[in-house]
């Protein structure tokens, strides 16, 4: 392929050796650097544990309408979605280290596969990262209305509940979005210092509540323990996915990191093993406080701790898990706004939008995210949101395992700071494993996400690929060599 058709190709790869140059071209603000190794891996950790906890764990467990409850079998759930996810986390972490860029899943896939794959991840994560958002703050008023019912207070359904639940709108969910979005916009540094702090005291409540809820465990909750079989465990492993890739919104970060080669492989992988093994006994204790059948769905914990006598500690929980709960919004939030950041500052969307303050804080993507994420919050339910959410992330999944090895056979000379060990087998376990768990998700939310992915073509062929640096026709083409297909 001839170097003019290379540029003009939508499966032109950005130059890894260059990603400094072609993007100083565009004209766009830098991000400041102010995260060390354990701020990265508090916001890793701050993504992780929450709402999988507090919330889906309990969803899971008892069922919906939809779903019937996978019981004690929840444990399963989150190993067989952490298995996934480990694989994945391995290849984030090589690529991390490698280009330590604040596009994440997005420049992973424009690198190593090109232009076309780069952009739809890229879609794909600005829906992705803001409906996680809004489903961590429907979880956080469920924990919001569970503690106001402990001194009397009931909030009225059309003020806590969407249409489709029986009320109006979720207003607290709507207004706990808005304040992480103001959170954010304060700055990297204030925003490192704060998860760091947030993700101490989250860690702290989840080994008090483990501590405290052994002496109550009654082990004859965990008969049955599979009480519908092994289907509806791999739907529940689907569902909890969202609880166990928090790393990858953290990779977005890694531009802000001071030493992201070195740091960003080591926090993703410290992240994911400090989530999984306190998963793993949270699950137990909360299965084991309470028959499945009667835990509370939207609050699991606080309805345990009431079940066992101790109303006052279920209190402490719903108090503290909203604190918990919003250094997930915090991290995803983070996320969205650095993956539009980039996909702006690359061309593919308005320059306009990649503008950042004097405290290098990209203001105004942070608060189109935090209001979208605000509405979503106020008009959904929880299930819906959140299957939306891992339907995409699973992709991306899909995308960066493919990418990784494609990568290493390619361009084996790139340097990495990390290297993921057995090498193809691996990353190709991640692409099996998170095919499977999207065919476990509903069919309405393919519909749903073959629908914005189809706006996204739209949007990359009328706006996109005209204005790409790699454009030689773009204002602002980089005046490079873009890799195409033929690159070996």
């Amino acid at each position: 392929m001839d170097v003019s058709r290379q540029q003009r190709s939508v499966w032109r790869r950005l130059p890894v050796e260059r990603i400094d140059e072609v993007e100083a071209r565009s004209g766009a603000g830098r991000l400041t650097k102010s995260l060390g190794l354990w701020q990265l891996t508090a916001i890793g950790v701050g993504g992780i544990i929450g709402v999988g906890i507090f919330s889906l764990a309990g969803l899971v467990a008892h069922g919906d309408a939809e779903n019937p409850g996978v019981g004690p079998a929840v444990l399963i759930s989150f190993l067989v979605a952490g298995l996934a996810s480990a694989a994945a986390a391995l290849s984030y972490a090589e690529f991390a280290g490698m280009i330590p860029r604040a596009g994440s899943a997005y420049t992973y896939g424009y690198v190593a596969l090109g232009e076309i794959v780069g952009w739809f991840i890229g879609w794909d994560l600005l829906l992705e990262y803001i409906a996680i958002v809004a489903v961590v703050a429907i979880g956080i008023s469920g924990y919001l209305d569970a503690f106001l019912a402990g001194f009397g207070v009931e909030l009225p359904t059309a003020v806590t509940a969407s249409a489709e639940e029986g009320g109006v709108v979720n207003l607290p969910a709507l207004l706990i979005c808005l304040l992480v979005t103001f959170i954010l916009s304060r700055g990297t540094r204030a925003f490192g210092r704060f998860e760091l702090a947030a993700v101490a005291i989250k860690i702290l409540l989840i080994l008090f509540i483990i501590g405290l809820g052994i002496f109550y465990v009654d082990t004859g909750n965990y008969s049955p323990f599979m009480p519908n079989g092994f289907g509806p465990v791999l739907t529940g492993a689907a569902t909890v996915f969202f609880a166990v890739f928090g790393y990858d919104a953290m990779s977005t970060a890694a531009e802000e990191a001071t030493d992201g080669r070195r740091h960003m492989p080591k926090a993703i992988i410290l992240s994911l093993v400090i989530a999984m093994l306190l998963y793993v006994a949270a699950t137990l204790v909360l299965t084991g406080l309470q028959d499945y059948r009667d835990i509370d769905p939207t609050a699991g914990f606080a309805s345990a701790f009431t079940n066992v006598g101790l109303p006052v500690v279920a209190s402490i929980i719903s108090v503290f898990a909203v604190l918990s709960i919003l250094t997930v919004m915090l991290t995803f939030l983070l996320g969205v706004t650095r993956v539009w950041f980039s996909m702006s500052r690359d061309g593919l969307l308005p320059t306009w939008f990649a503008g950042v303050d004097r405290h290098g804080t990209p203001q105004r993507v942070t608060w189109i995210a935090g209001i979208g994420a605000a509405l979503l919050a106020g008009v959904f339910p929880i299930r819906a949101v959140a299957d939306l959410t891992n339907i995409g992330i699973l992709s991306a999944f899909v995308v960066v395992c493919v990418a990784v090895i494609l990568f290493r056979y390619t361009r084996p000379d790139a340097p990495r700071s990390f290297r993921l060990p057995f090498m193809p087998v691996v990353p190709a376990f991640g692409v099996l494993a998170s095919l499977f768990l999207i065919l476990q998700l509903h069919w309405e939310t393919w519909l749903r996400f073959g629908v914005w992915l189809v706006i996204g073509l739209v949007v990359y062929f009328a706006y996109g690929r005209g204005h790409s640096l790699l454009n030689p026709a773009s204002p602002h083409h980089a005046g490079t060599t873009a890799a195409g297909p033929s690159e070996r």
